[in-house]
């Protein structure tokens, strides 16, 4: 299990291969929509899921990453998105890569069968989707791993440890802790992914912060990485 910084492991210099990764995050664009599994469609193509509780700013993360401000919806009502939205990435003739914006969950106005429903999807898509290579799941960094972020991770657990699907942890706004607290927060993170953790896994995690563009470089070299499987960016 890594902490990140800097992460490309390519013989070019970081920042280029900074500028690399996020050139080719900027190329996402909407593809699809889904509320079954079987709605997806099948793809030979490498599926990076993003996770996260209502509020623990997943579309922010990924407007930010993408470097789009509507790629996805960021609702002011959490808990709203109720679909899998499904984004390519790469060259718009031969994409190299999706995206896949999963609802967000844990908010308490949603009605319980709809909850009971989402929590069904997501489970059966984590645990069952073929083309799933990767899952970015975003934590708020000020109240660590929820009951249910501990729930999200047994769903995967088991591709994680087998090393079939990859893990970033984003511990979103950091912005808002001081250097103790990052550092508590990075310690604790990294104390429950150690219990998923294998010689096969493949686990890492990085402090986030869409306000101030802090660990979206380093995420987005993670994910070219998992894709292109770290040959050079430039």
């Amino acid at each position: 299990m890594t902490e990140q910084n800097n992460s490309n492991p390519s013989v070019v210099a970081p920042e280029d291969a900074e500028k690399a990764a996020l050139a080719w995050t900027h190329t996402a664009r909407f593809l699809t929509t889904a509320s079954q599994l079987h709605q997806l469609p099948a793809t030979e193509l490498p599926e990076i899921a993003f996770v996260g509780r209502s509020n623990a700013g997943k579309s922010t993360a990924i407007n930010t990453l993408t470097q789009q401000k509507r790629l996805a919806f960021a609702s002011k009502t959490p808990g709203r998105t109720q679909h899998i939205n499904l984004f390519e990435l790469g060259p718009k003739t031969a994409p190299d890569a999706l995206f896949a914006d999963l609802p967000g969950y844990g908010y308490a106005a949603v009605a319980k069968d709809a909850k009971r429903r989402w929590q069904k999807v997501m489970a059966d898509y984590l645990e069952l989707r073929r083309s799933l290579s990767g899952v970015v799941l975003m934590v708020d960094s000020r109240l660590g791993f929820t009951d249910l972020d501990r729930q999200l991770l047994e769903f995967v657990a088991s591709r994680v440890g087998n090393g079939s699907v990859k893990l970033l942890v984003l511990l979103t706004k950091a912005d808002k802790l001081n250097r103790r607290e990052a550092n508590d927060a990075l310690a604790a993170a990294q104390a429950v992914l150690g219990e998923i953790s294998t010689d096969e896994a493949d686990v890492s995690m990085s402090l986030f912060s869409a306000l101030k563009k802090s660990g979206v470089g380093d995420a987005a070299c993670v994910l070219f990485d998992w894709v292109h499987d770290g040959v050079d960016a430039g």
